[in-house]
This record gives C-alpha cells, sequence and structure tokens, in this order.
C-alpha cells in the first residue's frame, strides 16, 4: 500500500514537473491534455513509421517539438527513448534470424556511442532556437536523402578491405523471400566508421535516433544487404541511443509524463505498421512521410528563426 502510494506521489510530482515545463501560453489547458495527444499522435507514428522503414524518433522529435508545448530540451530525451524502445524491441528477434549482425554493429556503435555522449553534451549547452534551426535543416536534409535516395537489396562487393577481414566483418542470413542463404561481406570500412561517428553526433545532438542514416551507410556506403543494413542498425541503435540517453536522464531531460506516452504509443502502433507492412503499399506511405517531415522540418526551422512561433 505504501509503495503504492509513493508511485501515484511520483507520477503526480511528474506531471506537475511536466506542466511547469510547458510555456506560459499553453496554461490554460489541463495538464492531462498534454500525455493523452501525445500518446495519440505517436500511436499514429508508429503505425506509419514501420511500413515506410525509418525510426520512430525521426518522426518524434521534429513533431512533438513544433506541435506541442514542451522544451525542446525534454522532446529530445524522450525521443532518444521512444528510438531505444523501438531497437530494443526488434534487436533479439533481428540477432536470432541472422539480419542483424553484431559482429558488424559493435564496431560501428562503439565509435557512434562515443560521439552520441558529446552530440548530446553539446546539444543541452546550445541555445534551444540555434538547435531548433539545425534541427529544421537535419530533418530537411532526411527530406532530400529520402527522395533521392537508392537502395541495393544484394549490393555487390568484390573483395573486403584489410580492416573489414581483420574484423570478419561477413556472414550469412537466410532470405526468406528468395528462399535461399546469401553470404555477404563489407567494404570500406574505415570511410563507414567515420560516417557513424558523425550518425552518433546528430543522434545525441537531436534526439532523432539514426536509422535513417544508419541503413544508408551500411547499405551503399560499406556494401552490407539491405535486410542485413536494416537489422544491424537496429542493433546499432540500440546501443547509441542508451549512450545518449543517459545524458539527459542526468541533466533531469527526461520527464515520465512527456517520455511515457509517446513510448507507449509508439509501441503500439508500430504493433500495427508491423501487420500493415506486407499490405500497404511502400511507395504511399514514403511519400506521406516525406510530406509530413518537410511540413514538420519547415516548421521547426521557421520556430527556430522566431518567424512561425
Amino acid at each position: 500500500m505504501m509503495r503504492a502510494a509513493t508511485l501515484a506521489a511520483g507520477l503526480v510530482l511528474a506531471a506537475a514537473s511536466a506542466h511547469a515545463a510547458t510555456p506560459a501560453a499553453a496554461g490554460g489547458t489541463p495538464w492531462w491534455v498534454w500525455p493523452l495527444a501525445l500518446f495519440l499522435v505517436c500511436f499514429v507514428m508508429g503505425i506509419v513509421a514501420v511500413p515506410a522503414g525509418i525510426g520512430g524518433g525521426t518522426l518524434f522529435v521534429p513533431i512533438v517539438s513544433g506541435f506541442f508545448p514542451f522544451h525542446l530540451d525534454f522532446v529530445r530525451g524522450a525521443g532518444l527513448l521512444v528510438a531505444l524502445a523501438s531497437a530494443l524491441s526488434a534487436g533479439p528477434m533481428l540477432l536470432r534470424s541472422g539480419l542483424g549482425s553484431l559482429r558488424l554493429a559493435l564496431p560501428l556503435a562503439v565509435l557512434a556511442s562515443a560521439s552520441s555522449i558529446l552530440g548530446a553534451q553539446l546539444g543541452l549547452a546550445m541555445p534551444a532556437n540555434v538547435v531548433q534551426i539545425l534541427l529544421g535543416v537535419v530533418v530537411l536534409a532526411i527530406v532530400v536523402l529520402m527522395f533521392v535516395a537508392k537502395k541495393s537489396e544484394f549490393p555487390r562487393v568484390e573483395r573486403p578491405d584489410a580492416l573489414s577481414q581483420a574484423l570478419a566483418l561477413n556472414g550469412v542470413f537466410y532470405d526468406a523471400a528468395s528462399r535461399n542463404a546469401v553470404a555477404w561481406q563489407v567494404h570500406r570500412t574505415v570511410p563507414g566508421l567515420v560516417v557513424f561517428l558523425g550518425i552518433g553526433v546528430m543522434a545525441g545532438m537531436f534526439g532523432i535516433g539514426a536509422g535513417w542514416a544508419n541503413v544508408p551507410a551500411l547499405n551503399l556506403l560499406m556494401g552490407a544487404p539491405l535486410k542485413v543494413s536494416a537489422g544491424t542498425s537496429s542493433v546499432v541503435l540500440s546501443l547509441v541511443d542508451s549512450s545518449a540517453a543517459w545524458v539527459y536522464v542526468n541533466k533531469g531531460a527526461v520527464l515520465p509524463m512527456i517520455a511515457v506516452p509517446s513510448v507507449v504509443g509508439m509501441m503500439l502502433g508500430a504493433r500495427i505498421g508491423a501487420r500493415l507492412l506486407n499490405v500497404l503499399k511502400g511507395q504511399v506511405i514514403r511519400r506521406l512521410v516525406i510530406g509530413v517531415l518537410l511540413f514538420a522540418g519547415l516548421r521547426a526551422l521557421l520556430k527556430g528563426l522566431g518567424v512561425w512561433a
């Protein structure tokens, strides 16, 4: 009974903190409206994110920071937890199926985790409007990348480089579509490590995860098959986002009344999105996501510039 009372008191205090964290403009709205709205919006995001092949954090941060009355630091902290929860739920299954390679993920995740801590510290030290402007630029860059990037299901890697051979960055996975065992190897390992350093900084600074950048880097740059790239990206995310999230937790930038409905809504929506993956046309969802991100990116950029407050 005492434990339940303590938990209830903690939730009330967290709710009060979340309410206090919103601007005065939202003072006339009851505090419980925002967590409920957050849950519903994240539920829809989760449905869309899976068929579109992007992480929930990529949609979460620009949309919530642009249209909800929460400080950007709290949104970024919750965004990392959203991306982390999605990655952790998918990681074990991907590793068991061979679509996620722990051997390939670890060297990339070590560098990206270290740089994500630096990115998180930089993001928290910078003025919110500057981060908002940079977020808008990055989201618009993601839109361009999604629009022009081509994916190769089975890239040709003539021969692995010396570093990938030394680290044994290769493997075999079973492709259920073709019912064949596919052997794979990677190249351009050094440029890949450098790129993942930059990806880690952006993941920590903006709290958007990095699935949108991990997959093209693994697939187009390093030559991993598309399914292995997507599976390994989830494993990398589970390590990178956990490192950056601790910085936000330590700074007090993670509020339960923002993070909990966001994570729960996103995870429930993702379960429905996974079921719709084989029903919906990916191209239609992709265009929808590009349109939403374009609008959210412009909103974040204009909000940071003070044009659209």
